[in-house]
């Protein structure tokens, strides 16, 4: 990770039933959330200006969301290539639980739980 990149890359809020999560969001913020399914989840996207280098974030519901106190998901931005992240994630005293998955013209994720028991995503573009 470089020091002029954003450390964050990418936010997820767990939810149970997406109609009743995106209605709640929709409604506190004034804004549209653009619904859609990405790499078997899915996901309602908060509104960005679509620059790159800005933080973007959705609802999302699938097998690695459960909504909770900690059930939020922060990705870090692995870019170029999370691979060499990943790859010691497990050396470093972790564990990879989701690999490097594709998630079409958005990159590639994955997830690891850290040390301290955390689920943390990494995200990039190759």
């Amino acid at each position: 990770m470089k020091t002029t990149e954003n450390s964050l890359n990418w936010f997820e809020i767990s939810v149970a039933e997406m109609p009743r999560a995106k209605k709640f969001y929709e409604s506190i913020f004034g804004v549209s959330l653009l619904s859609g399914d990405v790499a078997g989840t899915s996901m309602a996207f908060f509104p960005t200006s679509g620059e790159s280098e800005k933080v973007g974030g959705a609802l999302a519901q699938g097998p690695f969301h459960k909504p909770s106190i900690d059930g939020s998901k922060v990705y870090l931005n692995a870019n170029p290539n999370l691979s060499a992240v990943l790859d010691r994630v497990e050396y470093s005293g972790g564990k990879v639980v989701l690999p490097k998955t594709s998630i079409g013209d958005f990159g590639h994720m994955a997830f690891f739980i850290d040390t301290e028991g955390n689920v943390v995503g990494l995200h990039s573009k190759n």
